[in-house]
């Protein structure tokens, strides 16, 4: 009976958290109208999600979080660097294919969204059968360099939270 009524407990949570976030109130209201989203729309949307996904390792989920942080902080001055420093000239951008070892489609959403969130560089394509991610950097001497960092820094991270 909790299945149905919550199907997606952590979704439920995440949307209460949200809700009371954006609207910073703890007004009797706004904790209603936030238990009410975080029911309504899981069991709304439980039929696009077949399986729930698995996380084989959520206590990683927290150390993923640390490193993406301090990667767009360091990203953010980076690219400040550039746009105030760098010549056009000197600048060398580039399109890099990251293929993936990562397989279930929230770990590559997951991938997708870090790479997008990283000032700098922006997922733009997934192969047809999810083994590549397409990437473009703002400046990317090393292309190579990126696409092992990709691979190290984050889908090998993601392969422990979700396979």
């Amino acid at each position: 009976m909790l299945s149905r009524f919550l199907p997606h407990p952590l979704l439920s949570l995440t949307i209460v958290a949200i809700w009371l976030l954006l609207v910073n109130s703890l007004s009797v209201n706004s904790i209603v109208f936030a238990a009410i989203l975080g029911v309504a729309i899981p069991a709304f949307t439980q039929p696009y999600w077949p399986d729930m996904p698995r996380l084989r390792s959520p206590a990683k989920i927290l150390g993923y979080m640390l490193v993406v942080l301090h990667d767009i902080v360091m990203a953010n001055i980076q690219v400040a660097m550039i746009v105030l420093f760098k010549r056009r000239a000197d600048l060398r951008p580039a399109w890099i294919c990251v293929p993936l070892e990562i397989r279930t489609p929230e770990a590559i959403t997951v991938l997708a969204g870090t790479i997008t969130l990283t000032p700098g560089t922006v997922s733009c394509d997934l192969a047809e059968d999810g083994h590549a991610i397409l990437v473009h950097c703002l400046h990317a001497p090393d292309p190579d360099g990126v696409r092992d960092d990709i691979k190290t820094r984050y889908e090998a991270r993601l392969k422990e939270i979700f396979e």
